[in-house]
């Protein structure tokens, strides 16, 4: 493991007080928590020059202070950690707020890609990789959960016993507010709007996530299955997202 390293901050511009975790202004602010000091300050350095305000930490129980600070627009994580491993310190994030996380896991992890999804990250991108792409996920994720159409107009969408929210981002289930991350959010507003319709794994990948899918990338299963977790059954008891096979998934309302 790579020794402790003091946290670097670009000095573009400056930060006023969030109010709540995720909240920041036009200059994103993201935190890298990564061990990896050489990988650290490579990606500081390309991401500075895009404009983002980069902050680095260099282990869990550090980086878990950090993340819960209400300042970040997103954190990058990576999943082998000293002091605390990645995997426990996005489970804590995820109980504390919403804020995009993207995960990094070593090349060939599927099992470790898997559950850093399932326990609430928005995106993940195995080592090695190209900082481009890593900004370009950046990008896809910051997008979704700071939409400029989300803000312009209210719009309430119901489907039998599911309502939510576009401006505000918020879903409920008989009236009690269920916790979706954002890529789950949007999730849930595609199949409400179009309810009874198949939506391939291609096209929900390509909504969702803003990428296209590759052969070995399950990330959009693993996002459906957390949603169908959280919104539980029909009132009868029956599935809510159906797994069309070979295909993709279906919203079924209850009639």
């Amino acid at each position: 493991m790579s020794g402790s390293k003091p946290d670097q901050l670009s000095s573009v511009g400056t930060m006023p007080t969030s109010e709540k975790c995720g909240s920041h202004p036009p200059h994103h602010k993201i935190l890298i928590i990564d061990d990896d000091v050489d990988l650290c300050d490579l990606l500081a350095e390309s991401l500075r020059r895009q404009g983002f305000l980069v902050a680095t930490v260099h282990d869990g129980i550090a980086g878990l202070e950090r993340a819960l600070s209400n300042e970040f627009a997103l954190i990058v994580l990576d999943l082998m950690l000293p002091g605390l491993d990645g995997s426990e310190v996005l489970k804590r994030i995820r109980s504390r707020c919403n804020v995009p996380v993207i995960i990094l896991t070593a090349k060939g992890e599927a099992k470790d890609r898997i559950v850093g999804l399932e326990s609430g990250a928005d995106d993940y991108l195995a080592k090695p990789f190209n900082p481009r792409e890593l900004s370009a996920r950046m990008q896809a994720v910051l997008r979704r959960a700071n939409s400029d159409e989300s803000h312009r107009k209210a719009d309430c969408i119901q489907v039998g016993d599911i309502e939510v929210n576009t401006r505000a981002r918020t879903a409920r289930r008989r009236n009690r507010l269920i916790d979706l991350t954002s890529v789950e959010f949007d999730l849930l507003v595609l199949f409400l709007k179009s309810p009874d319709k198949v939506w391939g794994r291609e096209e929900l990948t390509k909504a969702v996530l803003d990428r296209e899918l590759r052969a070995t990338d399950r990330s959009i299963d693993v996002h459906v299955s957390n949603l169908r977790r959280k919104l539980g059954p029909n009132l009868n008891g029956s599935e809510r997202i159906k797994n069309i096979r070979s295909t993709g998934y279906l919203y079924v309302p209850l009639i």
